[in-house]
């Protein structure tokens, strides 16, 4: 498509079309009354601002089932992000191609860094090693740290750290699947309709007694770790 619309886009975004025009409005794009957005000039605004009209190098340290993942993952390189060198600290793995790329020792990280002007590192080593990578990345010079590893990382200032944990993404699923438990259980109640036998955790956790409750009636006073 050449040009698209507003509403468009808001309907593809699940965004109301004044807050998008609006926002766009602050890339610069205004869009033409009448024939909407240029696409191809849209998404190089937008990738402009993301910093995407730019080669990333990008580092990948821990090169277990995960990190070979991540290195075969295609969507990196069509963002403008280029997987410069996979790291591991196992003498067994150096040398091994991943995803067509040789993967190096861990002892050649700072010159790998100094030598491909890295500035993005990925981490995906066990929790244990984590913090010890993430201090020979920030002293070799990276600034910004994409953490995979199940621990909180300290940094200093100026460095930026985005933790991906998929246990706790798991656990927002969990919330919102019983949310909507509780709330087609007060539906039931509402309309006079008796709740079903239940089947499995879900359906025990809707017939929780008055004695299990906290003291909103409806939440358990003590949750499970």
């Amino acid at each position: 498509m050449p040009t698209v619309s507003s509403e468009e886009l808001a309907a593809a975004a699940g965004v109301n079309s004044a807050k998008l025009r609006k926002d766009f409005s602050y890339l610069g794009s205004y869009g033409t009354r009448g024939v909407g957005y240029d696409v191809e000039y849209l998404v190089y605004q937008i990738s402009r601002e993301l910093g995407l009209t730019q080669d990333w190098p990008v580092v990948i340290v821990g090169i277990g089932n995960l990190g070979a993942a991540l290195a075969n993952y295609g969507g990196f390189a069509s963002r403008g992000f280029r997987v410069a060198a996979l790291i591991d600290a196992d003498p067994s793995m150096a040398g091994k191609p991943v995803a067509g790329i040789p993967v190096q020792h861990s002892d050649e990280l700072e010159s790998i860094i100094r030598e491909n002007g890295v500035h993005i590192g990925v981490i995906a080593t066990p929790a244990g090693a984590a913090q010890e990578v993430c201090d020979r990345l920030v002293a070799a010079g990276v600034t910004s740290i994409l953490n995979f590893a199940p621990t909180v990382l300290s940094v200093p200032d100026g460095v930026d750290v985005r933790k991906v944990d998929l246990s706790i993404e798991l656990q927002i699923l969990a919330f919102h699947e019983q949310r909507k438990a509780g709330e087609e259980a007060a539906a039931r109640t509402a309309a006079g309709v008796p709740a079903p036998a239940a089947t499995n955790a879900t359906d025990g956790a809707e017939r929780t007694s008055a004695t299990d409750q906290g003291p909103d009636g409806d939440v358990p006073a003590v949750m499970p770790a």
